[in-house]
């Protein structure tokens, strides 16, 4: 009977944080929605910017006279502030599609609708004007971005830039230092579960995070796990199924099975460990940003834990004071339709030097239409800020200007790569797990 008692001295207990959610920016609870037209978030966009970027310009042109579009006097030069819009020849529209819908060539859709002809225009509140120089790189800034540019007025009626200022960085809020341990959080996306891949490796990703993966040193490290983050696109339902028809209780059943499979895998890291779960754009969510929580009632298992949180994307969270910022991925990936970088880690950085998550929502990527606000402002600086649903991997770390740190990650698809990112909160420091399952096909 001794031999059968378990020694209580080896028994290895979870480290702890303690979590504050800041998704409530992201919820649509109070909007009514009374036909509103997106007028009013580009607005809201740009007066808050505009602000900050009067109070930047003092220290950096304090001799020119700062003027709107409309108040622009040729051949003097001045500072405008406003909203960038980039007309775009191949740009995708629904009229162009409607009516060439029936001719015999399909459209072509390209992977980026960059062309040699687009051209940059600034706007505010009074007007708008073609903007000029080889300054505004065109591969570099999109729809929706708020800028303040140095130049005068052209007798083309252009405005001719000399220079341009981004809002940069936002403000960080320090990195807790004092009484630092080791403590790991998870990011993995792409889990989509009932597709073709194989289930086998998220079960050994979830055994890993509950311990019960390896010997005590593995079972150590996997103790110093204090967070999961699932970053969307966590089921592949059969689209097929979406057709208007009633469905049959046996297509029904095929629609939720992939829930309920997701739900018992989550069910096991719910009870021992922290996890937030994002929508994708794969989920059963909202398409436009942001969307919301995927309801409770799909995870029945889950839910009844406190340590399960359905979550808004992007999701804004805090753990032991050090600050997440994060999206599924959609906002980038429509950057790189509308403009060029030599990677998606340069897009990120992008966002945050702009201070927005998705300058082109609402004109090209699916937003709300809020009236009084606009959520995906960034406001303060992250310290980790990741996207999901990528091809491969990437990370780097971000110094700004006046001392911030940002841990820059792209999490790739787990269903393609078996690959999930661990993330030490002790120095931000970033590394792979890969949970490959390949089965020899030799006999």
């Amino acid at each position: 009977m001794e031999a059968m008692e378990i020694d209580s001295e080896k028994t290895i207990q979870r480290k702890q944080s303690t979590y504050q959610s800041l998704d409530e920016v992201f919820k649509v609870q109070n909007e009514m929605y009374r036909g509103q037209q997106y007028s009013q978030i580009y607005f809201a966009r740009l007066h808050l910017m505009r602000t900050l970027l009067y109070s930047l310009v003092p220290n950096w042109k304090p001799h020119f006279p700062v003027c709107t579009v409309l108040g622009l006097d040729e051949g003097k030069e001045c500072i405008i502030v406003g909203t960038l819009y980039k007309h775009m020849k191949l740009k995708p529209s629904i009229l162009a599609e409607y009516s060439t819908q029936r001719s015999a060539s399909p459209l072509v859709k390209p992977h980026n609708f960059m062309h040699k002809d687009d051209h940059l225009v600034l706007e505010d509140e009074s007007g708008r004007v073609k903007l000029a120089g080889t300054l505004l790189s065109r591969s570099v800034y999109v729809t929706g971005v708020i800028v303040a540019l140095h130049g005068k007025e052209t007798s083309a009626g252009e405005f001719f830039v000399q220079d341009v200022l981004e809002a940069g960085l936002p403000p960080q809020i320090e990195l807790p230092l004092k009484s630092r341990e080791d403590k790991y959080v998870i990011f993995v996306s792409g889990i989509s579960v009932g597709s073709s891949s194989n289930p086998l490796q998220f079960q050994l990703l979830v055994d890993h995070l509950t311990g019960h993966l390896g010997d005590e040193e593995e079972q150590g490290i996997a103790a110093q796990i204090v967070h999961v983050v699932i970053a969307g696109n966590s089921v592949d339902m059969p689209r097929g199924l979406f057709n208007g028809q009633n469905l049959s209780s046996r297509d029904q059943s095929r629609l939720s099975e992939p829930i309920k499979e997701l739900d018992i895998l989550l069910t096991q890291i719910a009870a021992g460990l922290s996890l937030d779960i994002m929508p994708g754009p794969n989920d059963p969510a909202n398409f436009s940003l942001p969307q919301q929580p995927l309801h409770r009632c799909l995870f029945p298992g889950s839910a009844t834990y406190n340590t399960f949180r359905s979550c808004t994307n992007p999701h804004c969270f805090e753990l032991d004071n050090v600050r997440f910022l994060g999206t599924s991925g959609q906002n980038i990936e429509d950057l790189e339709k509308y403009s060029e970088a030599k990677d998606k880690i340069e897009f990120m950085e992008r966002t945050l030097q702009w201070r927005h998550l998705a300058p082109t929502a609402p004109n090209t990527l699916g937003c709300y239409p809020f009236t009084d606000r606009d959520p995906f402002l960034i406001e303060s600086c992250p310290h980790v800020y990741f996207i999901g649903n990528q091809n491969k991997y990437d990370t780097r770390l971000l110094k700004g200007s006046e001392g911030q740190l940002v841990r820059l990650i792209c999490i790739p698809k787990f269903c393609e790569t078996a690959v999930a990112v661990v993330l030490n909160m002790k120095n931000l420091e970033c590394h792979t797990i890969s949970f490959g399952t390949q089965i020899s096909s030799q006999h």
